[in-house]
């Protein structure tokens, strides 16, 4: 087989966009990330073979941005002209990725990764690509189904039916814009290529972009995605010398950004240390400024209710922003989030695991978070305590710093 990772394109493009920033900023800001399986009973290290993983993490350190690929981030029709400045763009041209380190815990898999923020940060997409590919291989050869012409075609089948048929319950909201967000935690790169051609045959006016740059690339789409919560998180390593300093952190995030791209990529990430926070830390200027808001934890009917009544109490039209939905969707939530919100505040939906990883076998929620930024060790509360992450007494200053209440504990299934 080939290899999975066979470009550095393969990364989310909001990879490309927090890296101009920590680029310009934080060059030699030295941080480090983990990879973590949230999903309980799973013992990744007793099914995926650790020669092939290192095999695949080794070909990934192979790979350089060509020429063609730091020219479509340059000349690309489909984003806002002069993006990506000419100076981080050479600075692509000339990274490699930095040494990985792999281990086994307890039937689990340690990969790390430390080095220099702006280059350290493209290895989180490629290493979920790749431990969740590997994994879904080996459930393919030890349930004999690739030796099976029969079970093959069957399986493929089943996943092509479940595609067409939230499709089609998808076609019956004409007005539901979506990007495809399944990159990190695909079944395959095979599989997310062949979903995204059914939807641009399919839905050409409701899919807007992929998060997949590759394939922006390949299928002249958008290639889509703002900032993650290793912007907030990794600012709150290197502002931390007073509570005072880690709590305007959060904000500082939202200034630099907005110098950096402006109204062009003003989409709020909420839920960091919970959207209690982020509610009260967001000024009134800035509400009116940025035009959308993402959810990623938490009651995604709740959480609309409450972004439209605070833009209400700031006399803001609520009808003049927009919420980026991309907790875990599927199809029903799409319809369940549509019926309620639609007409009454900007919608869009960045469809993940299971547009991409729906044929059949229990999907994997993996994550590769920064979890040191500076030589400080990082948290992530969360409006859902599963998600939290850090270490407990660091976890109980962030709780008290930023006020946080936790939410109801929802397991992650994606």
């Amino acid at each position: 087989m080939k290899p999975i990772i066979t470009s550095l394109m393969e990364a989310d493009f909001y990879k490309f966009t927090m890296a101009q920033v920590a680029w310009k900023r934080f060059p030699e800001a030295q941080v480090r990330y983990g990879f973590k399986n949230r999903t309980k009973g799973v013992l990744l290290a007793d099914v995926v073979p650790e020669e092939r993983l290192r095999e695949e993490l080794d070909h990934a350190r192979t790979l350089r941005f060509t020429p063609e690929e730091v020219d479509f981030l340059r000349t690309c029709p489909r984003l806002p002209k002069g993006l990506f400045s000419d100076g981080y763009l050479e600075f692509l041209a000339g990274l490699q990725l930095p040494e990985y380190s792999v281990e086994k815990a307890d039937g689990q898999y340690r990969i790390e990764v430390a080095g220099k923020w702006p280059e350290a940060i493209f290895w989180e997409t490629l290493v979920l690509n790749v431990v969740n590919e590997l994994y879904f291989r080996e459930l393919l050869v030890q349930g004999g189904v690739l030796a099976d012409p029969d079970r093959k075609d069957a399986f493929w089948r089943e996943g092509s039916s479940r595609l067409r048929d939230k499709i089609e319950r998808l076609k019956a909201l004409p007005d539901a814009r979506v990007m495809e967000f399944g990159n990190r935690r695909r079944f395959s790169a095979t599989w997310q290529e062949t979903v995204l051609n059914y939807m641009m045959d399919e839905i050409p006016t409701q899919l807007i972009g992929t998060s997949n740059v590759r394939l922006a690339m390949a299928y002249g789409l958008k290639p889509s995605g703002t900032f993650a919560h290793e912007m907030y998180m990794i600012y709150s390593g290197l502002f931390r010398s007073s509570d005072e300093e880690l709590r305007s952190s959060h904000n500082l995030v939202l200034r630099h950004w907005w110098e950096e791209y402006g109204e062009t990529l003003s989409v709020a990430l909420t839920d960091t240390y919970g959207s209690d926070f982020f509610f009260r830390d967001l000024s009134p200027d800035q509400a009116r400024d940025w035009k959308w808001l993402r959810h990623d934890s938490g009651d995604p009917i709740a959480f609309g209710e409450r972004a439209i009544a605070f833009y209400k109490g700031l006399g803001i039209d609520a009808k003049e922003k927009g919420i980026v939905y991309s907790d875990g969707l599927d199809i029903d939530a799409i319809e369940r989030i549509h019926a309620r919100f639609a007409g009454r505040i900007g919608l869009v939906y960045g469809w993940g695991t299971n547009l991409t990883n729906d044929l059949g076998y229990k999907t994997l929620s993996l994550v590769m978070k920064a979890v040191e930024a500076g030589g400080n060790p990082l948290v992530k509360l969360s409006d859902n305590p599963e998600k939290a992450t850090g270490p407990a007494e660091l976890v109980e200053r962030f709780i008290r710093v930023f006020g946080h209440v936790p939410g109801d504990a929802v397991e992650c299934t994606y």
